[in-house]
């Protein structure tokens, strides 16, 4: 990797310098636009005392999930506990701290911490257990809770695709929480589907500007589907 170029050959690389103890803030919302690759190297590598920032934590032996089958999170800051049964073993058992946030709280801690912007006020929760001891003020009339912004000493990503300079697309419902996601890392890591060279992206379809982004790399996914639903 060198200059402009981001492009890393390996995971070891992508995901060099995470350490115990560290922020990880991961984009996707269920199975869909999850750095599928990324997750398994931070398996890999065995790190702990992991907090991670994700709208879920995967299902039981995939995605996220992944991780807390030898309790490499401490903490999960997240909407929702979803279709893991492990992730509501550990938080019922107290073994896994977790922090409640609604979801659109949840994105817009995300991009407020991208955007440099300490705090903000909202609304939502107020007047119920995700407001409490929070500092409220009241604004026209209407009660608002004072939330923090989020930020990571990594982000995890993915992108459908990226050139070599880490200008990123996204696709579909991939788009989920994956663009505030990359903004909010000390480290942001993006995974993608297909890397293509500066230029061939047109400026008006990139939806992360490379910037915000310092290694990609050329992953494959097997995209697998929480619950399948068919018809006769």
């Amino acid at each position: 990797m060198s200059g402009f170029d981001k492009v890393v050959n390996s995971y070891q690389e992508a995901m060099a310098g995470l350490e115990d103890n560290m922020t990880v803030i991961a984009g996707g919302f269920g199975l869909c636009g999850i750095p599928e690759g990324l997750i398994a190297e931070i398996k890999n590598k065995g790190t702990k005392g992991l907090t991670v920032v994700s709208n879920n934590c995967g299902i039981d032996g995939f995605g996220l999930g992944i991780l807390l089958e030898d309790k490499q999170i401490k903490k999960m800051v997240s909407s929702y506990v979803g279709e893991n049964a492990l992730f509501e073993k550990q938080l019922l058992d107290g073994e896994l701290e977790v922090e409640l946030t609604p979801q659109g709280t949840l994105a817009e801690k995300m991009r407020a911490g991208g955007a440099g912007i300490p705090a903000f006020y909202t609304a939502t929760g107020y007047g119920t257990p995700v407001g409490e001891g929070k500092e409220s003020r009241e604004f026209n009339g209407r009660h608002y809770i004072l939330e923090e912004s989020i930020t990571g000493e990594f982000a995890i990503v993915k992108a459908w695709k990226a050139d070599r300079y880490g200008n990123c697309v996204y696709r579909h419902t991939a788009q989920n929480f994956n663009p505030m996601a990359a903004t909010a890392g000390k480290i942001t890591v993006v995974e993608v589907e297909e890397i293509v060279e500066p230029g061939e992206l047109s400026p008006t379809e990139i939806q992360t500007p490379g910037i915000y982004v310092d290694r990609i790399i050329l992953g494959s996914f097997e995209k697998r589907i929480e619950k399948v639903t068919t018809s006769d």
